[in-house]
């Protein structure tokens, strides 16, 4: 057992600057095992947020990255053929259930409705999880928690979470964190000065009001790591942020010169 767990257990301490109380309130939650919906843009540090609370809390941590493609098999498990015959492999949800980590299921509205509907049982007061293949019923290890996130700006009629789903959780809203905070962020992961940080997230605090005038999506604080980073590798800050910021997010050439253009006006 503690073999298949311990790999899951976060051995160094993730970088995590709290912006509010969601370390507490998070904390609070995890007490009372109650189940963690996180919602937020791509890139403002969710999965970093859960990763820093596995690792304060002790608790090993099995993150399932969701897609449209993901079976309720490949979450709860499936018989598979080996040499000896037939043998049963649990999915990262019964393992994590069985063991007792927190299961984080990252972009959870990537995931078919039909498949997201498996956790339903590890929501509510049954804190039980049925493998209806193998005829066994996990009753959820007391350490077992379950969080999900995703990005409500990418909502949709079709892509969303029933409230049937929505309404076993609770609910914590992320953004990206203050001008001050986030150039503290940005120096302390690439390895960039504070005054390049200030800049580069000056630039995104630009394309983040551009958001529905022409990019789906802004700069998030990832990418401005990414960019830190090869400026850290003595890369020119004009190109650094061309390859990290600029072409990842649009493809029209009006925007892109609008956004090079922010660039020049901070590294000039």
């Amino acid at each position: 057992m503690s073999t298949i767990i311990d790999q899951y257990r976060i051995k160094k301490e993730p970088y995590y600057h709290s912006v509010a109380d969601e370390v507490k309130l998070y904390e609070a939650a995890y007490s009372v095992r109650m189940p963690m919906m996180l919602k937020g843009p791509t890139g403002c540090g969710k999965t970093r947020f859960v990763e820093y609370m596995a690792w304060k809390l002790k608790k090993p941590l099995i993150t399932v990255a969701c897609n449209e493609d993901m079976t309720a098999s490949d979450l709860v498990g499936r018989f598979l053929l080996d040499a000896n015959g037939t043998r049963w492999q649990d999915g990262p949800l019964a393992v994590a259930a069985r063991y007792g980590a927190i299961c984080y299921l990252d972009e959870v509205v990537e995931a078919r409705q039909d498949t997201t509907v498996v956790i339903h049982p590890l929501t509510d007061n049954r804190r039980v999880l049925p493998l209806e293949k193998k005829g066994e019923l996990i009753q959820a290890h007391e350490d077992f928690q379950i969080v999900i996130s995703y990005n409500p700006g990418y909502q949709s009629l079709m892509k969303d979470l029933k409230q049937s789903t929505k309404q076993r959780f609770g609910a914590l809203d992320f953004n990206y964190p203050s001008h001050d905070i986030e150039s503290e962020i940005v120096a302390h992961e690439s390895g960039v000065t504070v005054d390049i940080a200030e800049k580069l997230v000056s630039i995104a605090e630009r394309a983040r009001n551009l958001k529905g005038h022409g990019l789906d999506e802004g700069i998030s604080t990832r990418m401005l790591i990414y960019a830190g980073s090869l400026i850290a590798k003595k890369v020119d800050a004009h190109a650094a942020c061309r390859v990290a910021l600029v072409r990842p997010i649009t493809d029209d050439p009006d925007m892109r010169d609008a956004l090079d253009a922010a660039v020049s006006t901070f590294f000039n």
